[in-house]
């Protein structure tokens, strides 16, 4: 395997010829020769453009084949690749382009319908993703260019384009390859500058810790691909392999996903919790609730047969040929998580950040911990900084997966990068004695009580989310006193046909028998109704930082 990330696509353009790559669910297939032949297309296009290596060639879309032929086709040519989330709204992402200093913008037709070319005034080039079509250019000779694109790359290749001429751009490990806008749970977007020796170790990573995936596997991609946590571990992984990736390009309901996974049969999922808990708690636990299964699961006998059952039925919702269920990006809920071990899943929880391209922590699922986010990968390492007395404090990390900064902001930089090549990854957690890691929460979220006690909302909500009518919640501090933000599970509200006092009066239940729980530092005074849920991040992370009071 080669020690450039740009050598790796090479070696997987080559080596998988004639294997299918991507492809729109239920659309045709991309072949890598395909996908190599289209890099190729794009590369003359930028050259006429005047782009040259190092530039910003922003890339904003829905998750699609095009959408990945284009993103590797700017890594290839040299050029810094800069994902932007399909949907941000045009304020933002005219920001990012103008932000990153972008030279050309490469967007889906539903986004480009909403963006102004004269907003972006420093952008020499605007195409279209679907068919590398000119939306708009300041050299007037690259139209010719396109409309004659076969002519040009016959030129090119006079003797016909074959595995040998895949050749791409040499990187300098430390250069910036990927300008990753973040948008986060707990502040605004930061451009992250990822290197290249970052990309590498992370896809280096997956290909010695994931064996079980094999040349011709199929992969749904169902995260968004301009956030690193999907474009790692779906796109760069599966490449790497030589897999098959379907594009779900329309927003992933359960529905879509149960429907995608019966179908294409994948062999490795990556999922948000968000996706997991949806479908156990809608679909299983129901079923669990019913009296025969209730009085089945209190005979031992009997209690594993159910148990298995349950699982069998479960491995079949995801399609029934995965070998492992991948969830990242937030915390999983504990209940969930619990029965998830009981019956014995498939299923592991990760640690990442934006920051490290994306991988910190991953243990295979026959090894790993319930409520850790796996152990330490390769090439990084860890400490736990000023731990108190249960062995708790700020998670820093080091290592080659680790970012730049932030892209023109030296003070956000300097805020979690140390001199010694350090980074605050801004979590609080501990490592066991057998090196597992587990998260307690943000310490941006975590709260003082007055008594000097460490509070983490984040353990609250979990508790609050599993009781009746309780969709999601936040927990914050106001007047140093704790109140709950609760999004009701209207569904159930309506289904019982309940009014407004019924539900507020349910509710007040909810929190006494939650204050029973709690220790009286963390007890919640009172809580506020959501009509809509909270605003997330792509991740399905809620966004914290718009409903925290600045007591916090």
């Amino acid at each position: 395997m080669s020690d450039r990330f740009l050598g790796i696509v090479e070696e997987s353009m080559r080596q998988y010829w004639d294997t299918p790559a991507f492809s729109d669910y239920k659309g045709p297939a991309y072949y890598y020769k395909d996908v190599a032949r289209e890099i190729e297309y794009l590369h003359l296009v930028l050259e006429q453009a005047g782009i040259k290596k190092g530039d910003k060639v922003a890339l904003v879309g829905r998750n699609s084949a095009r959408w990945a032929i284009n993103f590797f086709g700017i890594l290839a040519y040299g050029a810094v690749a800069v994902p932007i989330l399909h949907d941000f709204k045009p304020d933002n992402i005219h920001h990012i382009v103008n932000h990153s200093e972008a030279k050309a913008l490469l967007a889906g037709s539903s986004n480009w319908e909403n963006l102004n070319a004269n907003s972006m005034p420093d952008v020499e080039l605007f195409l279209l993703i679907d068919n590398f079509s000119i939306i708009q250019a300041k050299d007037k000779s690259i139209y010719n260019v396109c409309e004659h694109i076969e002519k040009y790359f016959e030129k090119k290749y006079l003797n016909g384009f074959t595995q040998e001429d895949v050749k791409y751009h040499v990187e300098d490990p430390e250069g910036l390859a990927v300008l990753n806008y973040t948008s986060g749970t707990t502040t605004f977007s930061k451009g992250v500058m990822i290197p290249y020796r970052s990309l590498w170790s992370n896809t280096r990573y997956a290909y010695d810790n994931i064996p079980f995936i094999h040349a011709g596997d199929n992969f749904v991609c169902m995260l968004p691909m301009a956030h690193m946590y999907g474009l790692a571990f779906e796109i760069l992984n599966g490449v790497c392999k030589g897999c098959h990736v379907h594009f779900l390009t329309r927003t992933p309901s359960p529905k879509i996903i149960i429907d995608s996974f019966a179908t294409v049969k994948p062999t490795l999922i990556l999922a948000v919790p968000l996706i997991i808990e949806k479908i156990v708690k809608s679909k299983v636990f129901p079923e669990m609730e019913k009296p025969l299964i209730k009085t089945l699961l209190k005979i031992p006998i009997v209690k594993n047969v159910v148990l298995k059952k349950i699982a069998d039925q479960l491995t079949q919702a995801f399609g029934g040929n995965f070998k492992e269920l991948i969830i990242g990006g937030a915390a999983l809920n504990k209940e969930v998580e619990i029965f998830l071990h009981k019956i014995k899943f498939r299923y592991t929880v990760g640690y990442g950040l934006t920051e490290c391209g994306p991988i910190v922590g991953y243990a295979d699922w026959s090894i790993f911990k319930p409520t850790s986010v796996g152990r330490l990968v390769d090439r990084m390492e860890i400490c736990i900084d000023n731990p108190n007395a249960d062995g708790i404090g700020e998670i820093f990390v080091k290592g080659q997966n680790v970012m730049l900064g932030y892209y023109k902001n030296k003070e956000a930089t300097d805020a979690v990068m140390l001199p010694d090549g350090w980074m605050n990854t801004g979590d609080l957690g501990y490592i066991d004695e057998d090196g597992f890691i587990f998260i307690k929460g943000r310490s941006k979220t975590m709260i003082l009580s007055s008594n000097g006690q460490n509070i983490y909302p984040e353990e609250i909500e979990d508790v609050l989310n599993n009781l009746p009518y309780v969709a999601e919640s936040l927990i914050i501090s106001q007047g140093g006193k704790l109140i709950a933000l609760i999004v009701p599970n209207w569904d159930q509200v309506d289904r019982e046909k309940l009014d407004h006092t019924g539900m507020e009066t349910q509710i007040d239940q909810n929190i006494a028998m939650l204050n029973d729980s709690l220790p009286y530092y963390s007890k919640i005074s009172s809580f506020r109704l959501y009509q809509e849920e909270f605003e997330k991040t792509p991740k399905r992370s809620i966004k914290r930082y718009l409903y925290q009071s600045t007591e916090n």
